[in-house]
Protein backbone atom coordinates (compact mmCIF):
# COMPACT_ATOMS: atom_id res chain seq x y z
CA UNK A 1 0.00 0.00 0.00
CA UNK A 2 1.33 3.41 -0.95
CA UNK A 3 2.29 5.76 1.84
CA UNK A 4 -0.45 8.25 2.61
CA UNK A 5 0.22 11.93 2.14
CA UNK A 6 0.18 14.35 5.06
CA UNK A 7 -3.28 15.76 4.28
CA UNK A 8 -4.83 12.26 4.34
CA UNK A 9 -3.18 11.53 7.68
CA UNK A 10 -4.34 14.87 9.09
CA UNK A 11 -7.91 14.20 7.93
CA UNK A 12 -7.88 10.71 9.45
CA UNK A 13 -6.60 12.10 12.75
CA UNK A 14 -9.37 14.72 12.83
CA UNK A 15 -11.97 12.03 12.08
CA UNK A 16 -10.64 9.82 14.86
CA UNK A 17 -10.66 12.68 17.35
CA UNK A 18 -14.23 13.60 16.40
CA UNK A 19 -15.34 9.99 16.86
CA UNK A 20 -13.71 9.87 20.28
CA UNK A 21 -15.50 13.10 21.23
CA UNK A 22 -18.80 11.32 20.55
CA UNK A 23 -17.87 8.12 22.40
CA UNK A 24 -16.20 9.47 25.53
CA UNK A 25 -19.20 11.24 27.09
CA UNK A 26 -21.19 7.99 26.99
CA UNK A 27 -18.41 6.14 28.77
CA UNK A 28 -18.09 8.92 31.34
CA UNK A 29 -21.82 8.93 32.12
CA UNK A 30 -21.89 5.14 32.50
CA UNK A 31 -18.78 5.23 34.69
CA UNK A 32 -20.30 7.96 36.89
CA UNK A 33 -23.49 5.92 37.33
CA UNK A 34 -21.50 2.83 38.22
CA UNK A 35 -19.30 4.69 40.69
CA UNK A 36 -22.26 6.06 42.66
CA UNK A 37 -24.54 3.00 42.48
CA UNK A 38 -23.10 1.19 45.53
CA UNK A 39 -23.75 4.26 47.68
CA UNK A 40 -27.44 4.49 46.78
CA UNK A 41 -30.32 3.09 48.75
CA UNK A 42 -31.26 -0.42 47.81
CA UNK A 43 -27.79 -1.54 46.77
CA UNK A 44 -27.70 -3.75 49.85
CA UNK A 45 -30.45 -5.87 48.20
CA UNK A 46 -28.18 -6.76 45.27
CA UNK A 47 -27.58 -10.52 45.01
CA UNK A 48 -24.27 -12.19 44.14
CA UNK A 49 -25.02 -12.50 40.41
CA UNK A 50 -25.91 -8.80 40.26
CA UNK A 51 -22.73 -7.91 42.15
CA UNK A 52 -20.64 -9.78 39.59
CA UNK A 53 -22.50 -8.09 36.73
CA UNK A 54 -21.92 -4.75 38.43
CA UNK A 55 -18.22 -5.49 38.94
CA UNK A 56 -17.83 -6.56 35.30
CA UNK A 57 -19.59 -3.39 34.12
CA UNK A 58 -17.42 -1.21 36.37
CA UNK A 59 -14.13 -2.83 35.29
CA UNK A 60 -15.09 -2.88 31.60
CA UNK A 61 -16.10 0.79 31.75
CA UNK A 62 -12.79 1.69 33.39
CA UNK A 63 -10.89 -0.28 30.72
CA UNK A 64 -13.01 1.25 27.96
CA UNK A 65 -12.27 4.72 29.32
CA UNK A 66 -8.56 3.99 29.45
CA UNK A 67 -8.52 2.63 25.89
CA UNK A 68 -10.62 5.46 24.45
CA UNK A 69 -8.54 8.13 26.19
CA UNK A 70 -5.21 6.44 25.32
CA UNK A 71 -4.90 7.95 21.81
CA UNK A 72 -4.68 11.43 23.35
CA UNK A 73 -1.64 10.92 25.58
CA UNK A 74 -0.10 8.71 22.89
CA UNK A 75 -0.44 11.59 20.44
CA UNK A 76 0.89 14.12 22.96
CA UNK A 77 3.97 12.00 23.63
CA UNK A 78 4.70 11.02 20.01
CA UNK A 79 3.29 13.84 17.86
CA UNK A 80 6.63 15.51 17.05
CA UNK A 81 8.26 12.30 15.87
CA UNK A 82 6.77 12.33 12.36
CA UNK A 83 5.19 8.93 12.78
CA UNK A 84 1.55 9.84 12.24
CA UNK A 85 0.69 6.72 10.20
CA UNK A 86 1.76 4.37 13.02
CA UNK A 87 0.11 6.62 15.59
CA UNK A 88 -3.18 6.46 13.69
CA UNK A 89 -3.03 2.67 13.37
CA UNK A 90 -2.38 2.27 17.09
CA UNK A 91 -5.04 4.85 18.03
CA UNK A 92 -7.54 3.10 15.75
CA UNK A 93 -6.90 -0.25 17.48
CA UNK A 94 -7.17 1.38 20.91
CA UNK A 95 -10.47 3.04 19.96
CA UNK A 96 -11.94 -0.22 18.62
CA UNK A 97 -10.83 -2.10 21.75
CA UNK A 98 -12.36 0.70 23.83
CA UNK A 99 -15.71 0.36 22.06
CA UNK A 100 -15.62 -3.42 22.60
CA UNK A 101 -15.16 -2.81 26.33
CA UNK A 102 -17.92 -0.21 26.21
CA UNK A 103 -20.31 -2.60 24.45
CA UNK A 104 -19.61 -5.27 27.05
CA UNK A 105 -19.96 -2.75 29.89
CA UNK A 106 -23.31 -1.52 28.56
CA UNK A 107 -24.49 -5.13 28.38
CA UNK A 108 -23.34 -5.88 31.93
CA UNK A 109 -24.87 -2.68 33.31
CA UNK A 110 -28.13 -3.43 31.51
CA UNK A 111 -28.17 -6.95 32.93
CA UNK A 112 -27.39 -5.59 36.41
CA UNK A 113 -30.33 -3.18 36.35
CA UNK A 114 -32.84 -5.48 34.65
CA UNK A 115 -31.94 -8.40 36.92
CA UNK A 116 -32.48 -6.13 39.93
CA UNK A 117 -35.92 -5.12 38.62
CA UNK A 118 -37.27 -8.27 36.96
CA UNK A 119 -37.25 -12.03 37.24
CA UNK A 120 -35.78 -14.46 34.70
CA UNK A 121 -35.83 -14.65 31.71
CA UNK A 122 -36.42 -10.91 31.16
CA UNK A 123 -32.88 -9.73 32.08
CA UNK A 124 -31.14 -12.27 29.87
CA UNK A 125 -33.51 -11.65 26.97
CA UNK A 126 -33.27 -7.85 27.14
CA UNK A 127 -29.49 -7.97 27.54
CA UNK A 128 -29.09 -10.38 24.62
CA UNK A 129 -31.29 -8.23 22.37
CA UNK A 130 -29.44 -5.03 23.19
CA UNK A 131 -26.00 -6.67 22.99
CA UNK A 132 -26.96 -8.21 19.65
CA UNK A 133 -28.15 -4.84 18.35
CA UNK A 134 -24.91 -3.18 19.44
CA UNK A 135 -22.86 -5.97 17.84
CA UNK A 136 -24.81 -5.65 14.59
CA UNK A 137 -24.59 -1.87 14.22
CA UNK A 138 -21.18 -1.25 15.75
CA UNK A 139 -19.28 -4.20 14.26
CA UNK A 140 -21.18 -6.50 11.89
CA UNK A 141 -22.50 -3.72 9.63
CA UNK A 142 -19.15 -2.03 8.99
CA UNK A 143 -17.37 -5.39 8.65
CA UNK A 144 -20.03 -6.57 6.19
CA UNK A 145 -19.66 -3.36 4.17
CA UNK A 146 -15.88 -3.78 4.21
CA UNK A 147 -16.15 -7.38 3.02
CA UNK A 148 -18.60 -6.55 0.22
CA UNK A 149 -16.74 -3.42 -0.75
Amino acid sequence: MAEKDQSDLDRELIELLNELRVTLPGVQVLFAFLLIAPFSQGFDRVNDLQKYAYLAALVLTALGSALLIAPTPYHRIRFRERDKEAMLQIANRLAIAGTVCLAAAISCALFFVTDFLFRSPVPALVTALVAGTIACFWYALPLFRKATG
